[in-house]
């Protein structure tokens, strides 16, 4: 077109600079600007700014038989947990010239399966999985048998790829122990999804410690598909009309979402948290030091758990032989207003 600007090319910028094309190649690129000295690199950063260079990601990535794309599939975008985890894919991606492409499952086992096989036809490199259930098994074993998959959040022991996770059994226990140390004996519990391999791992974690302690643990004759806010609002009721008669001093719910639905549900029920009953959540979400009252809970990493998990899958694409194995990430007790000593 007559009057449009020509673009910069890498020859261009190696002639303002100087230097070797080579050089600006190894200098603008993330992998291997560390082969370049320092002030080479700056000089040559400065001349492909000033010449509006940007190199062409696209060929680069043709050459080497990669898109340069990760597909990321999340279960819900509404959980406030997953936010953190997102961004410390994005970022540790980001400094690599690497672009995550994001679906949604909405916890559906179909959805899941057209979300991942959009995405293998997409050709990304990779997929980082945060939404898989016990269901979902032979879904991602027909993705991993196309593309590198790695776990996030959530484990399917009989999987076998690279996983991220939290240590749940470790962050449930956690929570029964500190119920204990405050003193409570009647304990109960509000159980997430069995087939969410963190769910059951949280119940199992504290079903031991309360054991231990020689403390049995109140359930509900009901479980939960989706961890919610309505959900948890929903058990709350049940457990206090199944246990009318010996009301539990303290609650371990298995995540924040369902701890909110707890407090307004005992809130209803003319019960004052934790005066008459304490409750304790799980995830340290955003926000939950600002509920009324601000919630105990089991906070998780969340951006390192992304960080991690973007890492691994960039170690796999270059080290395709490498070993699956499992990174677990330690949860820490987060004590706020939600949890006291039992009412005497």
């Amino acid at each position: 077109m007559v009057g449009q600007k020509r673009k910069a090319t890498l020859k261009d910028v190696a002639a303002a600079a100087g230097v070797h094309e080579s050089t600006v190649s190894r200098s603008l690129n993330p992998e291997k600007r560390n082969l370049v000295n320092a002030e080479t690199r700056e000089l040559v950063q400065r001349v492909a700014d000033e010449l509006r260079y940007r190199p062409d990601r696209v060929a680069s990535s043709l050459r080497r038989g990669r898109t340069n794309v990760i597909g990321v599939v999340v279960a819900d975008l509404g959980n406030s947990f997953i936010s953190p985890v997102l961004r410390g894919i994005e970022n540790a991606l980001s400094g690599r010239w690497v672009m995550p492409l994001m679906a949604e499952s909405r916890d559906s086992p179909d959805r899941l399966a057209r979300v991942c096989e959009a995405l293998v036809d997409r050709r990304v490199d990779a997929i980082i999985a945060t939404a898989g259930r016990t269901g979902d098994l032979s879904t991602l074993r027909e993705v991993a048998a196309q593309v590198p998959l790695v776990l996030a959040v959530r484990a399917l022991p009989r999987l076998d790829v690279a996983t991220v996770a939290h240590d749940d059994v470790l962050g449930g226990r956690l929570a029964a122990e500190h119920l204990v140390e405050l003193g409570h004996q009647r304990l109960a519990s509000l159980v997430g999804p069995d087939d969410i391999s963190s769910f059951r791992h949280r119940r199992r974690g504290f079903w031991e410690a309360a054991d231990a302690a020689g403390l049995e643990v109140l359930e509900i004759s009901d479980t939960t598909v989706l961890p919610t806010v309505d959900e948890g609002r929903r058990l709350m009721e049940l457990l206090l009309d199944e246990h009318a008669d010996q009301l539990p001093t303290a609650v371990f719910v298995h995540n924040d979402a369902m701890a909110v639905g707890a407090v307004d549900a005992a809130r209803q029920a003319g019960l004052v948290c934790p005066d008459d009953i304490s409750i304790i959540g799980y995830n340290d979400s955003p926000l939950t030091a600002y509920l009324a009252p601000p919630l105990t809970t089991v906070h998780l990493p969340a951006y390192e758990l992304g960080r991690l998990a973007a890492d691994t899958v960039i170690g796999i694409l270059d080290e395709p032989d490498v070993t699956p194995h499992t990174v677990t990430l330690p949860p820490r007790l987060v004590v706020r207003e939600s949890t006291a000593p039992p009412s005497r």
